[in-house]
């Protein structure tokens, strides 16, 4: 879904997942700075967005998340996975509850999948699941931002800001009045930055909840049965995940950035080392240069240099070992 706002002034457009929404405005590092100073909106209207409805969607919705939801106050934002019968991460879902609805947010082009799973789930639960990327489109203001929300509107607050689901209708009005646009680009390098993981980038067919650190904040140990517990109550109490992800800072002598898939080896191995583990997303940040997210091996040495391609690379633990 092509967004509106790729007609202003500036506007690049995305490739890849991202399709359909801006890249960048013509001014990365300005779009980085605005955001990170609470100025500013990101245009996702290109996310797919769910709704579930009906008396029993949070008890329902219980049954089959990782997260905790049974009890979710109107208001409080929370993120859930799906997982596989092997404990493969299959969906993430950005929630929020208003009272009468379940609203979250999904990668783009993941909603259908997500929708026929939920379908196939309902059996004699009162709830109905809709799918509202159409109708709804996905705004983000950063965190410290200032720009009104209209009436109406659901909001996903977050510590890294609000997520607004806003009529798609209203979606040119609404940023012509919200602040300066931020292109996907600078919203992918502070999600870098903060080491948040993002389905399809750093996850691949065998990824656990374990090894992106998405315990706790979407995978909840103390409630009850859903699909794939076993993989994670394992790893919790009697293993450690194959994998963990990591924080690297690049060297910012190079020109072009380590494309996500690139083979991460040891730095002493030389150019036909082992591989070790591989690029999941980087980015150009407009303090820090040159980062990016890798899985690496649980074992690779925390101190360990590391050689992304030809680029050299310092780790930054975010998954411990």
């Amino acid at each position: 879904m092509k967004s509106p706002l790729l007609t202003l002034p500036g506007a690049v457009p995305a490739e890849g997942v991202d399709e359909g929404v801006a890249a960048h405005y013509g001014d990365l590092f300005r779009e980085q700075r605005a955001l990170a100073d609470g100025t500013g909106f990101v245009d996702l209207s290109h996310r797919g967005v769910v709704a579930v409805t009906g008396e029993d969607r949070l008890a329902w919705l219980h049954l089959l998340l990782t997260q905790h939801v049974s009890d979710l106050p109107a208001g409080r934002a929370t993120e859930a996975l799906i997982l596989s019968a092997n404990g493969h991460i299959e969906h993430a879902l950005y929630l929020v509850d208003d009272g009468a609805t379940v609203w979250a947010h999904v990668e783009p082009g993941t909603q259908e999948a997500l929708i026929a799973y939920l379908d196939s789930m309902k059996f004699f639960y009162k709830v109905e699941v809709a799918d509202r990327t159409a109708d709804i489109a996905v705004v983000h203001l950063p965190a410290g931002s200032i720009a009104e929300v209209p009436e109406g509107v659901v909001v996903r607050e977050t510590p890294h800001g609000r997520d607004l689901f806003l009529p798609r209708a209203d979606l040119e009005a609404y940023a012509a009045q919200a602040g300066p646009p931020a292109g996907i680009l600078a919203h992918e390098a502070l999600r870098v930055e903060q080491h948040r993981p993002r389905l399809g980038f750093e996850t691949d067919h065998r990824t656990i909840p374990h090894e992106l650190g998405w315990i706790g904040s979407a995978v909840h140990l103390q409630k009850g049965c859903y699909r794939g517990q076993e993989t994670v109550a394992r790893v919790q109490n009697l293993g450690k995940p194959p994998r963990r992800l990591v924080f690297l800072h690049l060297d910012g002598s190079e020109v072009h950035l380590p494309v996500a898939g690139t083979e991460l080896r040891l730095a002493d191995d030389g150019p036909d080392g082992r591989k070790v583990g591989f690029i999941t997303t980087s980015a150009r940040h407009h303090e820090l240069g040159p980062v990016a997210l890798a899985l690496v091996k649980r074992n690779v040495a925390l101190d360990a240099p590391l050689v992304a391609g030809d680029t050299a690379a310092a780790q930054e633990v975010v998954v411990e070992p």
